[in-house]
């Protein structure tokens, strides 16, 4: 099959880089992962509840325990991709979605429910998003920013398409039959393009990072990276993952009580507070190809610390929003915000740490991401619910970007072991 996929390439490549069809496969992934995403599974839960017979505490509930299993499997994901390539990981992932998306369709109890949950998280979620992003970050190297930041749109069109397909789906079908339709358009989405044209890297044919030319081909062109034990022992690993578990955790506790906050402490209809996310959608749209630009031109970690200013912005902003002048401001902002966010996700492992071991390096560090996503509601629901102010502590949560800016300012550097490596290239 892959004698198809070189003939492809052969063609695609005389008219431009193939690095380019890549991104698209990787966008188209990055969109398709929305079966596994928060966003998505919006409109389904009253309709589960009901039918179910099954609490949104419950439901919640089994949507953590999921994703925290989702999350710490993560890692052997990326030692797979390390060692069978992008691809083949790509595509069982797309089968096993898509198998993932019909057994919650027929999920009956919360014991079937919280397993379906699990394949979704797993697999959409994580390694979806995972494999999408290594197999661009093969293709590129400074130009990885911007080709990140196209993948990123493949997001923004999953958060403002899917909710309302969703809806949709359930209206008209049912929310079993939606999943059911929802599991074959993954596959008829991802499988045909992951197994004709996606390639796992370019020295696969003889091609090198960002479509430059050799003047001699080399079949053993030399992969530099730091394997996840010495990157376990850079201090650089240990700010990164401190400062995306702040974005992870809070962006996501933003997206579960957007509607909440604007709505109940600034008496905004829940209609205008959840059309909100639209304007989101567009500055995320206009804004990510612009991150990753910057990221190609600036240095990296001023870029990450100017992101993280963004994250404590957002979450300053939401509390001032007592009116929809102020509460589009604060919408904008949040899709500054998610734009930096979605062109970091995958940028930010090879870049400090190389490319030749970058799968396991990314599912260890996206394990970290993950389990914040999976917690991070939880600090302002109970502050809801033992009768805190949640204003102020959404505003002292913003500590926590803002400190881990000042970190990535003056402490994140690439390890001097990757320095030296890149100079013997």
């Amino acid at each position: 099959m892959f004698y198809i996929n070189k003939l492809i390439y052969n063609k695609v490549n005389q008219k431009f880089f193939y690095g380019w069809t890549i991104v698209g496969i990787g966008s188209l992934g990055i969109f398709t992962s929305g079966a596994g995403q928060s966003h998505t599974f919006s409109p389904f839960i009253p309709v589960i509840s009901k039918d179910l017979q099954i609490s949104s505490t419950s439901i919640t509930t089994a949507y953590m325990i999921a994703t925290l299993f989702a999350a710490f499997l993560l890692p052997q994901i990326g030692k797979l991709v390390d060692r069978y390539g992008p691809r083949i990981i790509l595509i069982y992932t797309t089968i096993f979605l898509g198998i993932g998306c019909l057994a919650f369709g027929a999920a009956s109890n919360f014991l079937m429910l919280a397993v379906a949950f699990g394949f979704l998280r797993f697999f959409g979620q994580g390694t979806l998003m995972l494999g999408s992003a290594n197999i661009i970050t093969q293709w590129f190297d400074k130009k990885r920013g911007i080709a990140l930041g196209l993948m990123g749109l493949g997001f923004a069109f999953s958060m403002g398409l899917h909710p309302l397909i969703s809806d949709f789906l359930i209206t008209n079908y049912g929310w079993r039959n939606a999943w059911v339709i929802i599991g074959l358009s993954t596959w008829i989405l991802m499988l045909p393009p992951l197994i004709f044209l996606a390639i796992d890297k370019p020295e696969d044919v003889n091609e090198k990072p960002d479509g430059i030319k050799q003047k001699v081909i080399n079949k053993n062109t030399k992969i530099f990276g730091l394997n996840l034990n010495e990157a376990l022992k850079e201090k650089s690993f240990y700010i990164l993952s401190f400062s995306f578990f702040s974005i992870s955790s809070l962006v996501t506790a933003l997206h579960f009580f957007q509607v909440t906050i604007l709505n109940q402490y600034f008496s905004l209809p829940s209609r205008e507070a959840a059309a909100l996310f639209i304007p989101t959608m567009i500055t995320m749209i206009i804004f990510i190809p612009l991150a990753g630009k910057l990221l190609d031109r600036f240095k990296t970690h001023n870029v990450i610390g100017t992101s993280l200013l963004v994250t404590t912005a957002s979450l300053i902003f939401i509390t001032f929003s007592s009116n929809i002048t102020f509460a589009i401001i604060y919408s904008v902002i949040f899709g500054i915000n998610n734009a930096f966010n979605l062109a970091l996700f995958g940028y930010i492992w090879p870049r400090y740490f190389g490319r030749l071991h970058v799968g396991s390096i990314q599912g260890t560090g996206q394990m970290v991401l993950v389990v914040g996503a999976s917690i991070g509601a939880m600090p302002f629901a109970l502050a809801m619910d033992l009768g805190y102010d949640l204003l102020f502590t959404i505003r002292l949560s913003a500590l926590y970007p803002f400190l881990s800016a000042f970190l990535c300012f003056f402490f994140l550097r690439e390890s001097q072991k990757l320095t030296d490596m890149r100079n013997q290239k």
